[in-house]
């Protein structure tokens, strides 16, 4: 039997607090990654380990691609996109351990990374071009556009959540379903489109984040250059 996607087993209480598997899960996830990159950053060299070669090929990935869809020195940005993208990645691979169910499968892990990116747009918008200049974003083009953009603000944040539960979610129960009918050795093909689909998911969710936030925080040079090359094509 298919478990509710809107639904996670509790596994104990913490006080008041009800905890379910997806949090455990998380937590596990989370202690991963920190004592991963703990061990891998402990003792950097010049002479770079095969641990230290793969870590600095993933920074550099990460701060290209940060540098490509953003226009701007990936270093203010790499916490932010490389933990989201990371831990979105790991997220959704565990659906492939047994008797794991993806923290992703569940809206409330997804509205918390949604919520992480909606407070990420503002904080950048404010800190790189100030109170005022942030504001006037929603301005843009013109005033009648302030409401209009202020709805947008909400909507394509609640699209992330929308995209990576409904996608990961998806995955799972099609999986479940199959394992179900037809046992354990056929569901191998649609477990390796998993990998490939967790990956691809965690991708896009990293890049919309970098799209949304650089539409607030871009400098402004950045922004005049784009305008005119806009006006121009």
């Amino acid at each position: 039997m298919i478990a509710s996607p809107l639904s996670a087993t509790p596994l104990f209480h913490l006080g008041p607090a009800t905890i379910t598997a997806p949090v455990v899960t998380t937590w596990g996830i989370m202690l991963l990654l920190a004592g991963g990159s703990r061990l891998l950053t402990r003792r950097l060299t010049l002479r770079p380990s095969s641990g230290q070669a793969v870590l600095e090929l993933l920074v550099d990935t990460i701060d290209g691609q940060i540098r490509d869809t953003m226009h701007d020195d990936p270093a203010r940005y790499r916490v932010l996109i490389g933990t989201l993208f990371l831990f979105i990645l790991a997220a959704n691979w565990s659906s492939l351990l047994p008797g794991i169910e993806p923290p992703t499968a569940h809206l409330e892990t997804d509205a918390a990374l949604a919520l992480i990116v909606f407070i990420a747009i503002p904080w950048f918008g404010i800190r790189t071009r100030g109170l005022r200049g942030y504001l006037a974003t929603f301005a843009e083009p013109s005033l009648l556009m302030v409401p209009l953009n202020l709805v947008e603000t909400i909507t394509r944040t609640f699209s992330l959540l929308v995209r990576l539960f409904g996608n990961v979610m998806s995955g799972v129960f099609v999986i479940g379903v199959v394992l179900s009918l037809v046992g354990l050795l056929v569901p191998v093909p649609l477990m390796a489109l998993e990998l490939l689909t967790g990956a691809v998911q965690a991708y896009i969710f990293a890049v919309l984040a970098m799209v949304f936030i650089s539409a607030a925080a871009a400098p402004q040079p950045a922004r005049a250059q784009n305008e005119t090359k806009d006006r121009t094509s």
